[in-house]
């Protein structure tokens, strides 16, 4: 199983959570919502075979950690990943959105830089101007958008730009989500959690509950569960041969 969008250091006893993980030998990918807490992450999946960690700068959290845009740029080059980073138009984070941007960009750059990197990148209430950023800073790598919440113009666009998509079962609980997985390119599709910042009825999502959303995108695909995790697991494979 493959979580390529989860918060390891946010569960109340991570520990726990990382053994769990390496028993069941799934992959993961630990995104960061800060660059500080990216070297206390590599410390903490140290002894986790198939858990890769990323380095990001929250676009929620820009308001007010602004100056971490210096330490995220400065880790880049020793990081084969990067996420969680993006823009954020919701009403929370609509006050920032400039300094999303120059964040963002600058991220972009760096990354662009450094040859490539593959990112997990948010998106919310900001699908379109995510994806000009991408488009204006083709070379930053491969995108990953991660619970991809747009439009169906702006999925149209987000696929003609290449860009890979990370859906987990809080996205899939939906409609609107069911609805975008459908119309994604089956080949260019991984799974995540966001947990614990993703939820189920009201239960914070642990890595293991991809199998929920392998159950519905094996039902939205018409396949049997397992043919639908030996189609995550190839594309993952494929993705990670891009590092």
């Amino acid at each position: 199983m493959i979580d390529f969008h989860c918060h390891l250091d946010l569960y109340p006893q991570p520990e726990l959570i990382v053994a769990r993980v390496i028993q069941e030998r799934m992959y993961v990918l630990a995104v960061t919502t800060t660059p500080r807490a990216w070297q206390g992450t590599n410390k903490l999946v140290e002894h986790a075979p198939y858990v890769r960690v990323a380095v990001g700068l929250h676009p929620e959290l820009v308001a007010e950690r602004h100056a971490e845009v210096e330490m995220i740029c400065a880790l880049i080059p020793n990081a084969s990943f990067v996420g969680e980073v993006g823009l954020d138009g919701s009403y929370k984070g609509r006050a920032s959105i400039a300094a999303q941007q120059e964040v963002f960009r600058r991220v972009l750059s760096t990354c662009a830089r450094e040859g490539g990197r593959i990112l997990s990148i948010h998106s919310r209430g900001a699908a379109s101007a995510v994806l000009d950023a991408l488009e204006a800073c083709a070379e930053a790598g491969t995108p990953v958008l991660h619970w991809f919440s747009g439009t169906k113009s702006e999925l149209k666009r987000a696929i003609d730009l290449g860009c890979w998509f990370s859906i987990g079962p809080a996205m899939l609980a939906s409609e609107k989500g069911c609805g975008l997985a459908r119309e994604m390119p089956r080949d260019r599709i991984l799974t995540e959690t966001d947990g614990p910042l993703g939820s189920s009825q009201g239960n914070p999502l642990m890595p293991w509950a991809v199998a929920d959303a392998l159950q519905r995108l094996a039902v939205i695909w018409a396949m049997p569960p397992k043919d639908a995790e030996s189609l995550i697991a190839g594309n993952c494979r494929r993705l990670l041969g891009r590092t």
